[in-house]
């Protein structure tokens, strides 16, 4: 899916020839499309910050993330946000997809973040997938990498004025 986006905001379908709004173009990626969304003037990759406005805006996931955190993140600067979110969300979604795959009917504790059929469903849930789990190696290097950003953000912060 090619969506144009134009300076008044608005959104191009070019595949099917309109304009479309955000929870349109999230509804053609939960059933399978791929999206990428350009600057109609620029030319410019537009798709990483209108997905991200798809995930704070269409599931209201901003109310899912506390001030404090939101603002440790925005004065962590791009180069070592951008590190963080992307180890840390990328191997955080790999757990949980193991998880969810892997345990079963045995005790979960992501099993409430699980999504349900809806009733009228005609899917048959796949049986899951076993697991690998962790290697060691793989696991002490995230709790390095972990407390060496937890050092670095302990030198950067500021004082805080009384």
């Amino acid at each position: 899916m090619l969506v144009k986006k134009y300076g008044n905001r608005r959104l191009y379908d070019t595949e099917q020839s309109r304009y479309v709004r955000l929870d349109e173009i999230a509804e053609r990626i939960r059933a399978g499309a791929d999206v990428q969304v350009l600057d109609a003037k620029t030319g410019s990759d537009l798709t990483a910050p209108t997905l991200a406005q798809i995930i704070f805006e269409d599931r209201n996931a901003a109310r899912l993330l506390p001030v404090p955190l939101l603002l440790q993140l925005i004065r962590m600067g791009d180069g070592p946000l951008a590190d963080f979110l992307g180890r840390y969300v990328s191997w955080a979604l790999e757990v949980y997809l193991q998880t969810q795959s892997g345990l079963g009917g045995l005790y979960n504790p992501f099993s409430a973040l699980r999504p349900f059929p809806s009733p009228t469903s005609t899917e048959r849930p796949r049986p899951p997938e076993p697991a690998s789990p962790p290697a060691r190696d793989e696991l002490g290097e995230l709790r390095r990498e972990v407390a060496a950003l937890r050092r670095s953000l302990k030198g950067t912060r500021k004082p805080r004025r009384q």
